[in-house]
């Protein structure tokens, strides 16, 4: 058995697999566990016990995410200010200004006007990208897609650009996949080119605002205050990364967990319209597959938790993917259940300020291209091997070889 000292929860273990059983032993043996990180950055504490993943999400004056950013290695001078110019990397007062002025564009009324679009192009993309007995990539024929032209639609992003914010999202998410960027200067350089793009089309937004997020932003105005034109453009470069990469994870892992589970995938299908059956069923893809692996934050002040001293200044990393397999939380928590009720997940967050605006949008999209998928092709199978991500954050999947019946 693995020493708990040789636990390695870092990028090229989430390339391999989902390490599910490192995190059953910490949560067994060590749930706020020390963890070395390799060259110049400072180690920190995984923890893996929905509990404290809960305490720590809801407690951002004592753990902030401004002090060091929301991932694992430390950054420089240069990196973390950028980084502090999105919703991610906010604590309050900023986070509280900046998420009451751009939360109008998620609104459930926004998800509910949009739920018809997203319903027709999950309708057209399975029509017209799955052909029985054909093999495909998922990813790239299928996941990919919805998301992409949903955000793009609701930013305002003009028809026929989707691909170029597809490019750019997958260089910035994929820094640590040697196949997806040339690194973190690839990365970097491409959150420049979307910064770029966005800083074109909300100076035409302000002078001929339409009904889009990005027009939203450029005219909200609180008490007087309004975003200033960096604010603006980092978050549509978060909304394009976020809004894009997350669900087109949450989809292929949908996909990969229903192809693993015939029985739960024949009951879907068999029930296209059994509404109280799917919203269960998505809340467990969402638990099973979370697309988001953790969030640091730093302690503000000496602390401790569960038992464990946190110094001022050190880091704790949350994990989702653990808090989801919680057996104190979840009965039979490895099991694959669409009627598990009730769902407490935490992919979405643990609570607090930082608790995911897309929720909503999420759900709606995974219901309606999953249940379109099963009721036109029940049948589905691997038709080769599938590809992970590499990356200590994203929980991704770049290649998915499939086949419908």
């Amino acid at each position: 058995m693995l020493p708990t000292g040789e636990i390695d929860l870092l990028e090229d273990t989430w390339a391999r697999e989902v390490p599910h059983a490192q995190f059953t032993r910490l949560r067994r043996e060590d749930p706020v566990h020390w963890h070395e990180v390799p060259g110049r950055h400072a180690g920190f504490y995984a923890v893996t016990r929905h509990a404290d993943v809960k305490a720590v999400s809801r407690d951002p004056e004592l753990w902030s995410t401004e002090l060091g950013s929301f991932m694992i290695r430390d950054q420089n001078p240069e990196s973390l200010e950028t980084l502090r110019l999105v919703l991610l990397g906010m604590d309050a007062p900023r986070h509280s200004r900046y998420r009451s002025l751009v939360s109008a564009g998620f609104t459930p009324r926004v998800v509910r006007r949009l739920a018809a679009r997203i319903q027709e192009r999950a309708v057209t993309l399975v029509e017209r990208a799955v052909t029985p007995g054909r093999d495909m990539d998922f990813v790239a024929e299928v996941a990919a897609w919805l998301p992409i032209q949903t955000i793009c639609e609701m930013v305002g992003v003009p028809e026929g650009d989707e691909r170029l914010i597809f490019e750019w999202s997958n260089r910035m998410a994929g820094s640590q996949d040697p196949e997806l960027s040339a690194g973190k200067h690839d990365s970097d350089m491409a959150a420049a080119e979307i910064y770029a793009y966005c800083d074109a089309l909300a100076a035409e937004r302000r002078a001929r605002p339409r009904e889009d997020i990005l027009s939203t932003l450029v005219h909200a105005e609180v008490d007087g205050d309004r975003l200033s034109p960096d604010e603006i453009n980092m978050f549509f470069v978060l909304l394009c990364v976020a809004g894009n990469e997350t669900t087109r994870n949450l989809l292929s892992g949908a996909l990969i967990a229903l192809i693993d589970h015939p029985s739960a995938r024949a009951e879907l299908a068999a029930a296209p319209e059994d509404e109280a059956l799917w919203t269960t069923a998505t809340e467990e893809f969402l638990r099973w597959g979370g697309s988001i692996h953790n969030f640091r934050r730093t302690a503000t002040r000496d602390t401790v938790l569960r038992g464990q001293p946190v110094a001022e200044g050190q880091k704790v990393v949350t994990y989702y993917t653990s808090a989801n397999r919680d057996e104190e939380v979840f009965a039979d928590p490895f099991a694959f259940d669409i009627r598990r009720t009730p769902n407490e997940h935490l992919t979405f967050g643990g609570g607090g300020p930082h608790f995911c605006l897309g929720a909503g949008l999420a759900r709606t999209q995974i219901k309606a291209l999953v249940r379109e998928l099963l009721r036109r092709h029940p049948e589905v199978s691997l038709s080769g091997e599938v590809r992970r991500l590499r990356s200590d954050f994203i929980n991704g999947v770049k290649y998915l070889p499939v086949r419908f019946g």
